[in-house]
């Protein structure tokens, strides 16, 4: 088989209960419900992290946090050792672009600094859009010769809900318009790899005002909450979270929000509205696709290009009283929607339930192209199950994921928690506090009822930790190559 064409997308802070397809509510996606028709849906795919840097790092170079130790968002720069996978292809021949944000170092407000050999022939770079970006912002320029002034535009608002630009010129048109010009190259017959890391539906949730005006918040399924939760954060309130002070999602605000921005989210909030928000950021995603794919048909490049669909972790969205994200281990965090499609080689119509990480997946796009992973590589590639040959069923007896550092705000201790997910019981461990969280998801999916002090669960609590423990210490890296025996 030739070598395939990878159009690989990565939202941002997208859940995993974010698909109509599988049945979630509120949800509008019918073009990725047809590409997981198409296809094989991952109903159980986890992040190594929770934020957006280390999760990266772990899902391009193919180690977990551990290992590769890009644990914070903000670095000075990303580690030259490190080999990320697009470097893999452009090595073999593939002619390789990345659009929108790579986010493995710092760009607040900055132009990120490209790691060294990051493998990307066309880097077409944005993060979310503000008043004082410099030049250099793909998305900006792209705006400037649309007549777009984007420093008015992206002017901070005082509304947790936002309309900055209409839908013909938000980022997401710019990602599909970007991508069609780099598929539709006449210049180059290689076969291609491009990366759209869209920067939505991450906040601040600014979804263009006519897909917002298709969803209404009185109609948003509820968030996952129960009075217990507040109660409950009592135990965690020295562990790092954006949201500082947990409220009742369920209450309609009555004073006005308290400071909003990029990682601070308000104190009080319709929760109705931010989740209708939301879900029209992910439905003009899902739009996008449909014509992404819609145009790969008719181009004949379908069969030929293995299309993969993910997020890098997820968003609270007012489960539990949080919103936005911080060193939890939550469902909404750290389960994330997945599918892998390529008529002819990929099975379709394939729900499976077996549990897998985005760190599989450098390995993965190597088998798919007949391509040997980096050295470095720690994931256990999904092609034999996509293709058929293992069971759909199984793939891995765990997940992991991990915070350490990870974000910087007023009131931040540089926490440390660890998290360990064997399918049926979740185990968080928050090192720095000297305490930990304890799910049984097949009795409580709703994640409500912490058995960490039960001690009717002791013996389960200690078993875990251990396996925990090993769990972390098996990935946590070994250093540079071995080329002799001493």
């Amino acid at each position: 088989m030739s070598r395939p064409n990878i159009l690989w997308i990565c939202t941002d802070q997208q859940r995993w209960d974010t698909l109509s397809g599988l049945g979630f509510a509120g949800a509008r996606t019918p073009h990725l419900d047809r590409l997981a028709d198409q296809g094989v849906a991952f109903t159980r795919a986890y992040t190594q992290s929770p934020i957006c840097t280390p999760s990266r790092a772990s899902f391009l170079t193919g180690m977990y946090p551990i290992a590769h130790q890009v644990q914070r968002n903000g670095n000075v720069g990303f580690p030259s050792h490190l080999k990320l996978v697009p470097r893999v292809f452009q090595e073999s021949g593939y002619r390789t672009g990345l659009i929108g944000k790579l986010h493995l170092s710092a760009a607040q407000d900055m132009i990120e600094k490209r790691p060294t050999e990051d493998g990307y022939d066309e880097f077409y770079w944005s993060q979310h859009p503000g008043p004082d970006w410099p030049d250099g912002h793909d998305y900006q320029d792209w705006l400037a010769e649309r007549g777009v002034d984007i420093r008015e535009a992206y002017k901070p608002s005082n509304d947790i809900v936002s309309h900055p630009v209409d839908a013909e010129h938000s980022q997401v048109a710019w990602a599909m318009d970007r991508a069609l010009g780099f598929m539709g190259s006449k210049d180059d017959d290689r076969p291609w790899m491009l990366s759209i890391n869209l920067y939505d539906p991450h906040p601040p949730f600014d979804p263009p005002k006519e897909w917002y005006e298709r969803f209404d918040p009185a109609e948003m399924p509820a968030p996952i909450f129960a009075p217990s939760d507040l109660e409950h954060h009592k135990k965690l309130s020295g562990v790092d979270q954006q949201t500082q002070r947990p409220v009742d999602p369920t209450l309609v605000p009555v004073e006005p929000a308290g400071r909003i921005s990029h990682d601070t989210p308000p104190d009080h909030y319709d929760v109705g509205r931010i989740r209708a928000a939301y879900a029209a950021m992910i439905a003009q995603i899902d739009d996008m696709v449909g014509k992404l794919v819609a145009w790969l048909d008719e181009t004949g490049q379908r069969n030929d290009t293995l299309i993969l669909f993910m997020s890098d972790h997820g968003e609270m969205l007012g489960d539990h009283g949080l919103l936005y994200k911080g060193c939890r281990f939550y469902e909404g965090l750290v389960h994330v929607p997945m599918i892998a499609s390529m008529p002819g080689r990929v099975r379709e119509g394939l729900r499976s339930d077996a549990l897998v990480e985005l760190v599989d997946l450098p390995a993965t796009l190597c088998e798919a192209a007949s391509l040997s992973p980096p050295q470095q590589n720690q994931g256990l590639s999904l092609w034999p199950l996509l293709t058929g040959e293992t069971d759909a069923a199984h793939h891995k007896d765990y997940v992991l994921s991990e915070y350490h550092d990870a974000l910087r705000s007023p009131g931040f201790v540089g926490s440390r928690g660890t998290m360990y997910f064997d399918g049926r019981y979740k185990i968080a461990v928050y090192h720095d506090q000297g305490t930990g969280e304890l799910f049984d998801l097949e009795t409580d999916p709703d994640e409500l009822n912490d058995l960490w002090d039960d001690p009717d669960h002791a013996a389960l609590r200690a078993d875990l930790v251990l396996k925990h423990f090993s769990a972390m210490m098996m990935v946590s890296g070994a250093g540079p190559e071995r080329i002799a025996d001493y």
